[in-house]
């Protein structure tokens, strides 16, 4: 599986990663008439996987993944309306993430800051600032513009329609106490990737993983239609990254 692009500092797209290979049009058998999605390939099970979750209100996407040599582990809640809420962590630079009224906040350990203003002008002395607090990130801020976005996360799955076929189904099983039914591929690398749809309700994607090769990676999706209200930090413990590049401080 190709590596996805990565929006942002933190990069949340690249839980889109997992999903690519995923999702299908063709493939697959049809089971028999006692089966979920009876008459459904694998792949017609998949694409409708994908278009119920495009639709989804909201979700909570959990994942640990490896990313250019690298862990990342992701817990974010988001909506069709940008809000999000949750944690990212990529190798010990740890950040909570919050969007609200159309605002990103970013509050980061020592070790992500060091990161993220590596080889910028004045970096020590806006660290000092930084620390223990939530970080208001400039609206115009290219690393940071597409974080939080649901719907470009869940459209990047459909960006190479060749990796969107060739699944088979698999056992049903339980995901998070929800019966799924699990669709799978092996590739020539040696990779297993498998997706899991729920057989009850909308069929929303519940989890997607990769075995062997150089990126496992594993993301769980759940809290469908829960509403994501993140509450803007207080003033008190807030720092404004683009007034405090402007005072020179």
């Amino acid at each position: 599986m190709r590596a996805c692009k990565v929006s942002g500092v933190i990069g949340i797209t690249v839980l889109s990663a997992a999903l690519l290979t995923g999702c299908g049009d063709d493939g697959g058998d049809g089971g028999d008439s006692g089966k979920p999605f009876a008459g459904d390939s694998a792949d017609q099970i998949a694409a409708k996987a994908v278009a119920a979750t495009k639709k989804a209100d909201s979700m909570r996407l959990k994942g640990d993944m490896t990313q250019g040599g690298k862990s990342v582990a992701m817990d974010l809640a988001v909506d069709q309306e940008k809000n999000c809420e949750g944690t990212v962590d990529t190798d010990g630079a740890k950040a909570d993430v919050r969007h609200t009224n159309g605002v990103l906040y970013i509050r980061g350990n020592e070790h992500y800051w060091k990161n993220a203003l590596k080889n910028k002008p004045g970096s020590e002395k806006v660290l000092s600032k930084v620390a223990d607090k939530w970080v208001k990130m400039p609206a115009d801020d290219a690393s940071t513009s597409g974080m939080c976005d649901k719907q470009g996360l869940v459209a990047s799955m459909d960006e190479n329609k060749s990796e969107r076929t060739g699944l088979k189904k698999g056992d049903t099983t339980s995901i998070d106490g929800k019966e799924a039914i699990a669709l799978t591929k092996k590739t020539s690398g040696g990779e297993t990737h498998t997706l899991y749809v729920a057989t009850e309700g909308e069929p929303y994607l519940l989890r997607t993983s990769v075995k062997g090769g150089d990126r496992p990676n594993e993301a769980t999706f759940s809290d469908y239609g829960k509403p994501v209200s993140p509450k803007a930090p207080g003033k008190d413990e807030t720092v404004d990254l683009k007034e405090l590049a402007a005072s020179g401080e």
